[in-house]
């Protein structure tokens, strides 16, 4: 039976539900506003995925359907307790487990937080593996570095994922998406970025076709 079968509490989505979600994100914050509130948290915490490449370029270069952070699995209840009025929601591979409890999050890694009054869904935070202090790449678990080599930061202060991971997480299924992000970020990249990309792109995805315009 598939791990999502056996935990507790879980609902498969059905089609009409994973269509719906489009409009259930349509009101989710925006980088700037994820870091008002999560202003003081001392978790090594980012925005991961398409925002962490636009707060890299400096401007928003598409739409973006919904706003992920990543931060260490074990400092997840920092951010949990700044939402005291709302709920979160695991997911994984089309089930979801309203207001997940604990054996659900240690068995899953996506959390959505949910507005109650609503039913919308606002941030979406990745509780990543760590050893302490380093970052282990959730994808290939050989892939590690110290968080304060991965995290940049904008002007304004909002943390972000280095671009260079963000770019090898989407390596993986490189979606339509994900080569417009990668078009639009790889002429902004400083040399050692490249390198470090194309090492881990030849360690993780050998032969991967980004390779080439590396």
């Amino acid at each position: 039976m598939p791990v999502n079968e056996q935990l507790p509490g879980g609902t498969r989505l059905s089609p009409a539900e994973i269509d719906a979600l489009g409009a259930r994100w349509s009101s989710c914050w925006t980088p700037g506003q994820v870091a008002r509130r999560l202003a003081g948290v001392t978790a090594p915490w980012c925005v991961a995925a398409g925002w962490a490449l636009d707060l890299f370029l400096g401007t928003q270069t598409r739409e973006h359907g919904d706003i992920e952070i990543a931060l260490p699995a074990a400092n997840f209840p920092e951010i949990r307790d700044r939402f005291p009025g709302y709920a979160f929601d695991a997911v994984s591979s089309g089930w979801i487990w309203e207001n997940a409890t604990a054996d659900v999050l240690a068995a899953t890694h996506q959390t959505w937080l949910r507005d109650h009054g609503t039913g919308d869904y606002l941030l979406d935070v990745f509780r990543e593996p760590h050893d302490g202090e380093t970052w282990i790449c959730r994808h290939d678990q050989t892939i590690r570095f110290p968080y304060g080599e991965i995290i940049r930061r904008t002007p304004e202060g909002i943390p972000y994922l280095a671009p260079e991971l963000v770019l090898l997480f989407k390596a993986k299924h490189v979606r339509p998406k994900d080569q417009v992000d990668f078009d639009a970020t790889i002429p902004h990249l400083a040399p050692a970025q490249r390198r470090t990309l194309a090492r881990l792109l030849a360690h993780a995805y050998p032969g991967h076709r980004w390779q080439a315009n590396l």
